[in-house]
């Protein structure tokens, strides 16, 4: 598997897995945190995500403009590094929860996640870049599509790990204090000092009060503010792990960078010999090239749309729909418990699921039968669409949120078993194995020599305009039968799929 491949990949991958590390551990509970932190619902906080998701692929744009004007790329990841680091340090220090003043507090949350995207605008798009440009020797061309599955595989060892240590911080700090993590509680908790609570809810909290206090509590006020201040402490405390996380891939990247590729270097050095001039591409092949990259990143969209609820509508029906209890990881200064966990469930799968599908490629290639990669992201859809009419299917009798909330939070007896979320995990990590790191190969094979960064940066806008639409879910998650939410996706994909497959021969012909 990493047979023939460049030198400088393995450093790369090891400094992106540095990276992706402390960039999961933040999404990993980013929802969960925004809605307890400041009380916030589904619809709203699902803007304030989508909007910051999107904004880190937006920037990647900007950050690929950067590194093409410049030539420039290994100074432009550097500085992304750093500027992330600093987003980390704004919304891990802690402040106290309710907030006293929920605008300023809120501003400068999103302060501090404006940093954090600008800086892997930087960073994303332009690493990606450099590792396209380790296959643009042609002694590496035919290992292309291997490598960038490998570089994927890497980021997402990083991932698995990030989950685990964001809830063991959050949930060590709520042990520290004497209380026991609840799902249900800080949702309850900002019910109760605002007076919103109904009869059932009301009494819901009191009973879950006096189970995370384990002893009766005669001041529910009291209890609400303080285990509100102290849950939200352990996830500010948890951002700081990606601070610890970047510093990592900070060291890795300056100590291998002289095994990347240097464009600036070769620039100069080419402009300063006597060597013929090498003949720019015509204008026509640019015009398509660029066409055919447009096309695939207006299919994506709807992949990454449908894909990258993980972080927000998945997440929340982990909450409110799945028994998060029958996964307790006891590691006796804490437990790992929480609907946090189940966003560890792809990148698992994609780390194990690489080696099976790269030699599934590496197979079907031997016997002349490999398909296209605009054939494998086509293929992609279709598994994404049956991931989600997995869950259409097992939601079908589940209450509408409005009906949960009424009731407090569902009782235990009726949530769904942790497998529907990772059997669905599973499906739509094999989805993303034929589109995300295969789309990222794409890109670098036939984007024009001067346009790599810019349209590594496309295909990151492209999922962008994705995550912008995330809120959508959030929207419908909300509004009506959980069972349809996800039915829409299922079509979402599905229109996808048909329409990649009507492109699939004339993409296969600008590739050549």
């Amino acid at each position: 598997m990493f047979k023939g491949q460049p030198k400088g990949l393995i450093s790369a991958a090891l400094a992106n897995m540095g990276e992706r590390f402390g960039f999961y551990t933040m999404m990993a509970i980013l929802t969960l945190f925004i809605s307890a932190k400041f009380g916030l619902d589904e619809t709203t906080t699902g803007i304030i995500y989508s909007i910051f998701y999107a904004l880190i692929y937006v920037l990647a744009l900007v950050g690929g403009i950067i590194a093409d004007k410049t030539k420039n790329y290994k100074g432009t990841i550097l500085t992304g590094i750093i500027m992330m680091a600093v987003g980390y340090v704004i919304i891990g220090y802690p402040t106290p929860t309710p907030v006293p003043h929920l605008g300023l507090y809120l501003a400068l949350t999103c302060v501090g996640l404006f940093v954090i995207a600008f800086g892997n605008g930087l960073f994303k798009g332009n690493l990606q870049a450099v590792v396209g440009q380790m296959f643009d020797n042609p002694k590496y061309e035919s290992v292309r599509d291997r490598g960038f599955q490998i570089f994927y595989m890497f980021i997402n060892i990083g991932g698995f790990f990030a989950p685990f240590f964001a809830i063991a911080v959050r949930n060590w700090w709520l042990q520290l204090h004497n209380f026991a993590y609840n799902e249900k509680l800080p949702e309850l908790c900002h019910g109760f000092i605002k007076g919103t609570l109904g009869t059932e809810a009301l009494e819901s909290f009191n009973l879950l009060a006096t189970e995370v206090s384990q002893a009766p509590v005669e001041d529910l006020g009291a209890f609400a503010n303080e285990y509100l201040n102290v849950f939200n402490t352990g996830f500010h405390y948890a951002f700081f792990v990606a601070i610890v996380a970047m510093l990592i891939s900070l060291v890795v990247f300056i100590v291998n960078k002289n095994k990347f590729p240097d464009v600036k270097k070769q620039v100069e050095e080419a402009a300063g010999t006597d060597a013929p001039k090498v003949t720019k591409m015509e204008v026509a092949e640019i015009r398509k090239r660029v066409m055919a990259l447009f096309a695939v990143f207006g299919i994506v969209i709807f992949f990454w749309f449908s894909f990258h609820q993980n972080g927000l509508t998945l997440t929340y029906f982990a909450k409110d729909y799945t028994d998060v209890s029958k996964i307790n990881i006891d590691l006796g200064f804490t437990k790992i418990i929480g609907a946090e966990i189940f966003q560890s469930a792809n990148p698992l799968f994609v780390v194990l699921l690489t080696f099976v599908v790269v030699g599934l490629f590496s197979w079907l290639n031997k016997k002349g039968k490999e398909p296209s990669t605009p054939k494998k992201i086509a293929i992609g859809m279709g598994i994404a669409a049956f991931a989600y009419l997995i869950m259409a299917i097992f939601s079908y009798n589940l209450p509408l949120l409005s009906e949960v909330k009424e009731m407090g939070g569902l009782p235990q007896a009726l949530k769904v078993t942790p497998a529907l979320l990772i059997v669905t995990y599973l499906i739509l990590t094999i989805a993303e194995l034929f589109i995300s790191p295969l789309g990222l190969s794409f890109v670098s094979k036939v984007a024009p020599p001067h346009m790599q960064g810019l349209m590594q940066g496309g295909w990151l806008t492209a999922t962008a305009v994705g995550n912008q639409l995330l809120f959508i879910g959030a929207i419908m998650y909300k509004n009506i039968p959980i069972w349809l939410t996800w039915s829409v996706f299922v079509v979402v994909c599905l229109i996808s799929m048909i329409v990649m497959a009507s492109m699939v021969k004339w993409l296969e012909k600008v590739a050549e």
